[in-house]
């Protein structure tokens, strides 16, 4: 489903709303400000950093927002045939057939050009 096929007053999925890249932006941008504010006061004896830690912050909001978004942009849904065991030894159904370690069925036995050597 695109935004386009959006019905309007209809609450959006997590991946095609703005919420979660904000929520998970929000929460590096946490993170960065209290690491920073932690290793570059170089102790407890000497003023915290602020400065820092909010300049950390930033940089990690911007950078995983823009990580969250061109991942969700460049998101795209399945084919319906590639979960259908369309390929070769995609299917559980029949085991042993595709020769690959698995007993040999009856129609697995036919006759090979070399078989003679």
């Amino acid at each position: 489903m695109t935004v386009a096929d959006q019905t309007p007053g209809e609450p959006r999925k997590m991946r095609t709303s703005v919420k979660g890249p904000l929520m998970f932006s929000a929460f590096f941008a946490v993170l960065a400000f209290v690491a920073v504010l932690i290793f570059a006061s170089g102790g407890s004896a000497k003023a915290p950093r602020f400065d820092l830690a909010f300049t950390g912050a930033g940089i990690a909001f911007i950078v995983s927002l823009v990580v969250a978004a061109m991942l969700s942009m460049s998101h795209k849904e399945n084919a319906d045939h590639l979960g259908k065991g369309s390929g070769v030894n995609l299917s559980s159904k029949r085991p042993g057939h595709g020769g690959h370690g698995g007993p040999a069925a009856p129609d697995d036995q036919a006759e090979t050009p070399d078989a003679g050597r």
